[in-house]
C-alpha cells in the first residue's frame, strides 16, 4: 500500500499541535506530508488551517503514513489499538506518559517504536524532550525523528528505562519553576512592588539565568552562584537561608515523588 504521508498523527491536542507546527515551521516536513486524525472535528478544523490533511478514520491514516505518532491520552490507547489492529505500519512514535513500548508491540509485534517525553514549553518552541530511539537502527529514521523533535525542543537521547527520570527533571518541572517564581513574585509584592513589576523582574531574571547557564558551559552552577554572591552582601543571605531550609533536599524529595508516580503509572 502506498504511503502518501511521511507522518500520521493520531490525536490533535496541545502537544501534537506543537509538534506539527514545529515540523512545518522548521521545514522538517511540508504540511502536505502530514495526516492528522481526531474524534473532535473542531480540533481537526483548527489544525487544518496549517494545510495538513485531516480525518476521523484512524485506519486510513495508519495505512497511508510511513511513521505514526500516538498523541492520545493513555486511557484511550486500548480502543485505538483495537481499531487499527492489522494495519500496515511498523514505525511509531509515542508521547504518551506511562505507556511502555511493549504495550504497543502487543498489537504490532514487529514495530519499531520511539518513545519520548516532551514538556509544555515545546508549544512555544523552547521545550525539552527525552527521546528513546533504541528500536531504530536505520540512520535515516533516527535522523528524521531527532530532527522532528529538535524543531521545537532540546533533545536528549536516553533509554526507555530513563524516561521516568526525564519526567521528573523536565516533563513535570515547568510546574516547579512556576511555583518558585510565584513565591519570588509574592515576596516582591510583600516588600512594596506592584504585582506586574515584580512579575516582569522575576520572569526576565529566570529567563536570563537559564541563558547564562547555556552560554557559560565551562562554568559549574556553583561558579555561577558564587559570581552573584559577595561576602557579607545581600545574595549570600538568601542563599544561606535556602541552604538552612535544605532546598536541595526538598527538591530531591519532590522529584523522587514524581518519578515514583511515573513508575506506578507504567505498571498499571
Amino acid at each position: 500500500m502506498k504511503k502518501n504521508f511521511k507522518l500520521g498523527v493520531i490525536g490533535c491536542g496541545f502537544m501534537s499541535s506543537a509538534i506539527i507546527k514545529g515540523a512545518i515551521n522548521g521545514k522538517i516536513l511540508s504540511a502536505e506530508q502530514i495526516y492528522v486524525s481526531d474524534i473532535n472535528q473542531d480540533s481537526l478544523d483548527k489544525i487544518a488551517t496549517l494545510g495538513v490533511k485531516t480525518t476521523q478514520d484512524n485506519i486510513d491514516l495508519v495505512n497511508k503514513s510511513e511513521i505514526v505518532l500516538f498523541a492520545i491520552k493513555p486511557q484511550n490507547l486500548n480502543d485505538v489499538l483495537l481499531n487499527i489492529k492489522g494495519c500496515k505500519c511498523n514505525k511509531f512514535i509515542s508521547i504518551m506518559a506511562g505507556v511502555k513500548k511493549k504495550k504497543i508491540k502487543s498489537t504490532f509485534p514487529s514495530a519499531k517504536i520511539a518513545r519520548c517525553m516532551p514538556n509544555t514549553p515545546c508549544s512555544i518552541g523552547s521545550g525539552a524532550v527525552g527521546l528513546d530511539l533504541s528500536d531504530f537502527k536505520c540512520n535515516r529514521d533516527k535522523g528524521f525523528i531527532t530532527k522532528l523533535m529538535s524543531s521545537f525542543a532540546s533533545v536528549v537521547l536516553v533509554d526507555e528505562d530513563k524516561l521516568n527520570a526525564v519526567t521528573g527533571v523536565s516533563g513535570s518541572s515547568p510546574a516547579y519553576f512556576y511555583l518558585f517564581l510565584k513565591g519570588i513574585i509574592e515576596s516582591g509584592v510583600k516588600h512594596g512592588l506592584n504585582y506586574e513589576d515584580a512579575k516582569t523582574l522575576a520572569v526576565s531574571t529566570m529567563i536570563g539565568a537559564g541563558k547564562m547557564v547555556q552560554e557559560n558551559s565551562e562554568k559549574s552552577l556553583d561558579d555561577l552562584i558564587n559570581a552573584v554572591c559577595s561576602k557579607g552582601g545581600t545574595t549570600i543571605q538568601a542563599i544561606n537561608t535556602y541552604n538552612d531550609c535544605e532546598l536541595s533536599k526538598i527538591t530531591e524529595k519532590a522529584i523522587d515523588a514524581c518519578v515514583k508516580r511515573a513508575s506506578e503509572l507504567e505498571n498499571l
